[in-house]
């Protein structure tokens, strides 16, 4: 059974996908962004159940008498369940709204039975052209097994039936997820017509299984879903990337965790191609409607009106970093911080660009987690080893789903002469720290940026997060001592200024609850303000169930899961909580104390999850200008203030609009910052 006030973070999870998809139905949200929500909701949901999932049924088959905080293994699935049935069916509706919607602005969703026929005869030129090279259909028969089919992957079976003969044939054709998903057909009426790749494929099914015998044929799309958790073992004989290469090839081979399908599918080749796939009553088998992989709609045609996308935001120069002036002698005088997605992430680059050629330069060392496609970042490091400097990147490879590319960016690193290190035996490197080694004045002096989020400049056009660069010798030494702590993992450094996981965090962040919590018993103002993506760790949650008891004022701004009860006590004693979900994915982590006047705020790169905590290298960081306090802190008081796109996340997780009914006038963060950036 579950402990009283403690939710199951799988199920505050999908509460928060659930804000997501509330974006896609809300008429405020410009139509093409609530497709592009939709998207996402999907694409969240692929990796909840390759992970979340997945994780669950394993410790189901090692050990059924489990049982965590938020219950037992089983009644959490069993409630997974029924969660994913119920916003199973507000996705549908919410598509067909936005279908409705298109139809409104002369945007038409068409299938293969709609065509005109000058549109019928694009559609075969486009499949011959385009299509038909990439399709390599699979006969299905009883005694044959599958092949290995692709997680992720979207497959027609395909039924051809000769009524004559009263006989079925079966076979496979996947979606090829190369070629794009949408296209555009002409139109000789004014509108704009679009047609998905599936249904291309099922308008020349005809042609394609022109060898059979049939008078009767119909497709039904499936996707299937595995275990996506890395089994990596401890050879040591084995280098550390081909444990994770080998742990990506045993993904194919996964067990499989969800299978979606067209509910009109006949019920004898549902059964067949679970058995075949070796489904059984304990896994996920969930009717779906005629498309999958609604992920592919985060790519639809935009069409170049407007007022159906968010207006762009030109990124904000910072005003103290000049054209034509060192970044070295800024950040000298003064602390920076960066705040993304409203300031440009080139500043970042830039920074890197002048450190590889500043002659006075002597070592770069960065952490790497995730990069951009088209990394700037990267070649800025290469760049800086081929002119000489000492460059370390200390390479995480258990990046999840980015495992490829980062043993690919390793190898390019090295060619370039980059040292590359494969992180700590044991545990993750998720820090966001980057260290830049300069000769002034016969001495070294070590430059650093410390943030919330990755050196990634795809994501940091998307997600809010923080970076701060300083010369604080106590914290840039902190730095450079944990990047000794990469080489020499024996040797667990002292920190004075920075709270690092999973040597300090956790202790640090309890003694400075416990500190609040003694100082509202003396009587004495008491503050915690926490900002997360993630909060479910059951120890800090009792915590801060204690400090709000204690009268010390506590407020929770979380974005994804979250396993508090905010009424965990008297309804006059909620912990003020909210979610906030809208046009930037909020990412930062930061964490502040009133400390008796003393205000003490970090920003960090761990969630306050059991893992980043006990399991991973994370970093908080101290803010220590006053300036720049005051700056997040507004930020943080703005996003409490939000009553656009904050939702309330109370007990029942009914994932209200905040004060949405209240006489106040309309006040979006996101927006209300930007503005203020712009214009201080």
């Amino acid at each position: 059974m579950s402990v009283l006030n403690f939710r199951s973070k799988e199920i505050s999870w999908l509460s928060f996908n659930e804000r997501v998809l509330q974006e896609a139905s809300r008429d405020n949200v410009p139509l093409i962004e609530r497709i592009k929500f939709l998207g996402i909701y999907s694409n969240n949901m692929d990796e909840f159940f390759r992970v979340r999932v997945a994780i669950l049924k394993r410790i189901v088959q090692l050990d059924k008498t489990t049982v965590f905080e938020g219950g037992s293994p089983q009644e959490i699935l069993k409630e997974i369940h029924k969660i994913v049935i119920k916003q199973g069916k507000m996705f549908g509706e919410t598509y067909d709204k936005i279908i409705a919607d298109l139809a409104k602005e002369d945007i038409y969703l068409i299938n293969e039975k709609d065509l005109t026929h000058d549109q019928g005869e694009f559609v075969n030129r486009y499949f011959e052209k385009k299509v038909r090279g990439n399709l390599m259909p699979i006969i299905i028969n009883k005694r044959r097994p599958l092949p290995d089919l692709a997680d992720d992957g979207i497959y027609l079976a395909v039924y051809l039936k000769d009524t004559e003969q009263n006989k079925v044939n079966y076979a496979l054709v996947e979606i090829p997820s190369g070629l794009d998903r949408f296209v555009l057909l002409p139109s000789n009426d004014g509108k704009k017509y679009v047609m998905l790749l599936d249904d291309v494929i099922r308008y020349e099914l005809y042609d394609m299984f022109y060898m059979f015998k049939f008078d009767e044929i119909s497709a039904f799309t499936f996707k299937l879903t595995r275990d996506a958790e890395l089994d990596i073992n401890d050879d040591i004989s084995e280098s550390y990337v081909k444990k994770i290469s080998k742990g990506l090839e045993r993904r194919k081979e996964a067990h499989p965790v969800r299978f979606v399908y067209d509910k009109l599918m006949p019920e004898d080749m549902l059964n067949m191609l679970l058995k075949k796939l070796r489904y059984t009553t304990d896994d996920s088998v969930i009717k779906g409607g005629r498309y999958h992989n609604f992920k592919d709609f985060i790519g639809f045609p935009k069409f170049g009106n407007k007022k159906m996308t968010y207006p762009s935001l030109a990124p904000i120069a910072h005003k103290d970093i000049k054209p034509q002036t060192s970044f070295f002698s800024v950040v000298t005088r003064k602390d920076i911080l960066l705040h993304f997605p409203y300031h440009s992430f080139h500043h970042f680059i830039d920074y890197l660009r002048e450190a590889s050629i500043d002659p006075f330069v002597r070592e770069i060392k960065i952490t790497i987690y995730r990069v951009g496609r088209n990394s700037g970042v990267m070649k800025a490091l290469k760049n800086a080893a081929r002119n000489g400097k000492k460059v370390t990147a200390v390479m995480e490879l258990q990046a999840r789903f980015d495992e490829k590319a980062n043993i690919k960016w390793a190898n390019s690193l090295e060619d370039a002469g980059v040292k590359v290190v494969f992180g700590v035996p044991g545990l993750k490197v998720h820090a966001k720290l980057c260290l830049v080694v300069r000769k002034e004045r016969s001495r070294l002096a070590n430059y650093v940026c410390v943030g919330t989020g990755n050196f990634n400049e795809d994501s940091a056009s998307i997600f809010a997060d923080h970076l701060l660069f300083t010369k604080h010798i106590g914290i840039a030494n902190e730095i450079a001592s944990i990047f000794e702590f990469f080489n020499k993992n024996y040797n667990i450094p002292f920190f004075n200024h920075l709270l690092v996981s999973p040597f300090y965090l956790r202790n640090s962040l309890e003694n400075n609850i416990e500190r609040e919590i003694v100082n509202a018993s003396q009587g004495k103002k008491a503050f915690i303000y926490i900002k997360v993506n993630n909060l479910v760790d059951f120890e800090l949650i009792q915590m801060l169930y204690k400090a709000q008891k204690a009268g010390v004022v506590v407020r929770l701004n979380v974005r994804g899961m979250f396993s508090v009860f905010s009424e965990f006590d008297k309804p006059e004693n909620a912990i003020e909580s909210i979610g906030i979900i809208d046009r930037f994915l909020e990412h930062s982590r930061i964490f502040v104390f009133h400390n008796n006047g003393n205000e003490k705020m970090y920003i960090s790169s761990a969630d306050l999850m059991t893992r980043n905590l006990d399991r991973r290298i994370e970093v908080a960081c101290p803010i220590y200008d006053k300036k720049l306090k005051r700056e997040i802190m507004m930020q943080l008081d703005m996003q409490m203030k939000d009553n656009c796109s904050a939702r309330d996340l109370n007990n029942d997780l009914e994932n209200k609009i905040r004060n949405a009914d209240k006489d106040a006038p309309a006040f979006r963060a996101q927006m209300e910052f930007y503005k203020w950036l712009r214009d201080s």
